[in-house]
Parts: C-alpha cells; structure tokens; sequence
C-alpha cells in the first residue's frame, strides 16, 4: 500500500521550526538558511492545504491545529533518531553523544576525567560544546547539558551530581614570599576578579569580617578559568571553586590558606531533553558524571 506522506526534509523543517517557535533558531540548529527554513515551511503547507504558523511581524506562531500535528509528529523524529542510534550501535557503528558545558567545568574538572569514560566506551564518540548560555537559549538540542542548579526547565529532566563551595587559593611559592595567616593580610596581595563573576571577593570579604579591605593590586579576567590559572602562576589570589580546585589542592599546584570562611555555591546539574532520559548511552554518562561527583565530596 502507497503512503501518502510529504516531504521527510519538510516534516523535519517544521519540527525544528515549531519546537523552538523560530525560523531563526531552527535554521541555526538544522545548519541551513532562513530563506530554506520558509522555503520548507511554504511546501508543507502547500501539500497540507493549510497554514502551519501565523507570522507576526517577526515571530511566528504555530496554529492551534499545526500545534496538535506537532505534538504527534515530533515523538516521532526522537524514536527515528534512538531507533537508529541503537541499529548504530548493534551494528558497530560508533555512537556521538553531545554535551553542552560551562567553559571553566569543562577545562578543569571534565576533560581531566573523560578518559575514565571513554576507556569504558571506546565505541563512543564524544563531542563537548562550551558555552554560558542558558538551558532555553541554546540554539542546538544536546544529549546532556551541564549548567548550575537546581533549576527547573519545561522539557528538561534535571539532575544534581556535583556540589562545591568557594575559598581563595594561591600558589604556595606566593604563599612563602607574601604569608596570609590571616584575611587582613590579603591587604599585600593582588586579588584576581573575573568579570562574570564581579562580587565574589566583595562577598568573601564581608563574610571574613574585612569588607572595606583594599588589596594592594586587583587584576581581573574575562573567563574565571584564567583566574585560577594565574593563581597557579603565582600572580595572586583568585576564589577558587572547590570542586574545580580540589586536583590542584592535592597535586601542590594550589593552597588555600585560610579554614574559612567558604562561600556557598549552586551545584553542578545535568540537564536532558525528556526525550532523551531513557536513551542507554544518556543514562550512561549520567550515571558516570554522579560517580565521579560522588567520589570527590
């Protein structure tokens, strides 16, 4: 029996188009024009015999039956995707999974234990985007999203496997020419700031009972990972996130002189589509993340 279906490509157009509610954004994601974005649209709709979006000026919104047909047909395209995923994996073909992490995670605490994974999934490929943006401001759909928490996000099932507070951290070669017994003595010291971080010293201080203390120099960065580097070049004082730290700690790399105070701070949280909770290699690496997390507290 001949199906009557439309376009594959068009379907998979307006998926992306309707889900993220934006020819911009679904253009961005499925890596074309705009102009191929409408232009699939406008097929769909010619076939369908009727308007899948209303435009408004720049934004455009799905019809109240073009939002029903979504609802059916999007389900679809992820038991598509796992159903080939899992034919990959039966037939030796290697599997990609896709992360999205902060930039300062992923440089000090990730990539340093990703070979623990990788040894035990050497048919897995993995690729690891960086990037501050916000769970509902990526463009792309990932496997696993790594950002701060909890927080909760529609379509997204949220798990903490990480938790951390923050303390300042040196060099001890800084340490033995400038000592710091205690927080006053940070009056001889260059603190190093991170613009995205502006107050965490400001918050520090006034926990320590010194907040009009002025350190003799400040230097700040634009990421918070180049603060921690230049602590362990012995620039000066950065406040150090203690899960990010806690190889250097133990390595000599780093100190942190003082017992306290410690800055609380939001846990390390997976974040995955709902769709994709139940998907064998998601589970996997989750799983992965928790005991590694589990094994450093």
């Amino acid at each position: 029996m001949t199906r009557s279906l439309p376009s594959l490509n068009a379907l998979r157009v307006f998926e992306a188009a309707g889900r993220l509610g934006s020819f911009k954004d679904a253009a961005a994601e499925l890596h074309v024009t705009h102009g191929a974005v409408s232009q699939q649209v406008r097929l769909l709709e010619a076939w369908l015999g009727a308007p899948l979006f209303e435009r408004h000026n720049r934004r455009v919104v799905l019809t109240p039956a073009a939002r029903n047909y979504l609802a059916e047909i999007g389900p679809l395209f992820e038991q598509l995707s796992l159903a080939t995923a899992r034919y990959g994996s039966s037939a030796g073909v290697a599997r990609t999974l896709s992360v999205n992490a902060i930039a300062t995670f992923t440089l000090r605490w990730l990539v340093p234990r990703l070979a623990g994974f990788r040894a035990a999934h050497p048919d897995v490929e993995i690729r690891i985007d960086t990037s501050n943006e916000p769970v509902e401001g990526l463009n792309e759909r990932y496997d696993v999203i790594i950002r701060g928490g909890p927080d909760t996000f529609y379509g997204y099932a949220m798990r903490p496997f990480l938790t951390e507070e923050r303390v300042p951290v040196c060099s001890p070669a800084l340490l033995r020419t400038l000592p710091l017994r205690t927080p006053e003595d940070l009056r001889n010291h260059t603190l190093l700031h991170a613009s995205s971080l502006p107050r965490l010293w400001a918050d520090w201080l006034a926990k320590a009972n010194v907040p009009s203390l002025m350190p003799a120099t400040a230097l700040t960065f634009d990421h918070f990972y180049l603060t921690l580097q230049a602590a362990i070049d012995g620039i000066g004082v950065a406040m150090g996130p203690t899960a990010l730290v806690a190889d250097d700690l133990a390595a000599g790399r780093l100190v942190a002189p003082f017992t306290g105070p410690r800055l609380p701070s939001r846990s390390y949280c997976t974040y995955v589509p709902d769709d994709r909770c139940e998907d064998e290699l998601v589970v996997q690496f989750r799983s992965w993340l928790e005991q590694e997390g589990a094994a450093r507290e």
